[in-house]
């Protein structure tokens, strides 16, 4: 097995990438402190041409040195905004139909594996805080919450990583879709 080089990838370019059809998926970042957290989700976003990232409270934005150093050029692909608010952006979000799930750990939360996708159906997964998670207030707003299964000692994963297993989870569901 040779390695490819990037030439070799055919991947495609930012004009491309907008032109598009994208994965029905927004993702919410709410209060994310970590530059390389937002810059991994934007690569991340990328990769599985999701729809929209909303960048809420003092989660920074592009242009960013930092969020750049991770997202290496995501953030010219990925359509965001900044929101101050993401009450709002949740409300906005239902008001539109789009389902709006919290990845938090809850009573009666649905385990990622159990969770199941629906054909057109426009999904929303909001992140929160690397200390406090998602606030309680979201997760009252939320249809659901979807909570990765963990089965060692520890009781959380980075944000990054837990954007890439659920967003990755989603977009494999929705395909088996089409």
């Amino acid at each position: 097995m040779k390695k490819l080089v990037l030439d070799e990838l055919n991947r495609i370019n930012v004009e491309e990438f907008k032109q598009a059809e994208k994965t029905p998926i927004i993702i919410v970042l709410d209060d994310i402190r970590s530059l390389h957290n937002i810059g991994a989700v934007f690569r991340t976003s990328d990769a599985f041409l999701i729809e929209k990232i909303y960048l809420c409270g003092i989660t920074a934005t592009p242009p960013n040195k930092e969020i750049h150093k991770t997202a290496l050029g995501a953030t010219d692909t990925v359509a965001w905004e900044y929101a101050k608010n993401v009450v709002e952006i949740v409300e906005k979000l239902k008001v539109e139909n789009v389902d709006v799930y919290s990845v938090e750990q809850v009573e009666n939360s649905i385990m990622l594996n159990d969770f199941s996708v629906s054909e057109n159906v426009k999904y929303a997964l909001v992140f929160g805080n690397e200390v406090k998670g998602v606030s309680q207030e979201v997760v009252n707003l939320s249809n659901g919450v979807i909570e990765i299964p963990q089965l060692g000692t520890k009781h959380s994963l980075n944000i990054s990583v837990s954007a890439g297993i659920v967003i990755w989870d989603l977009f494999q569901k929705l395909q088996t879709l089409k």
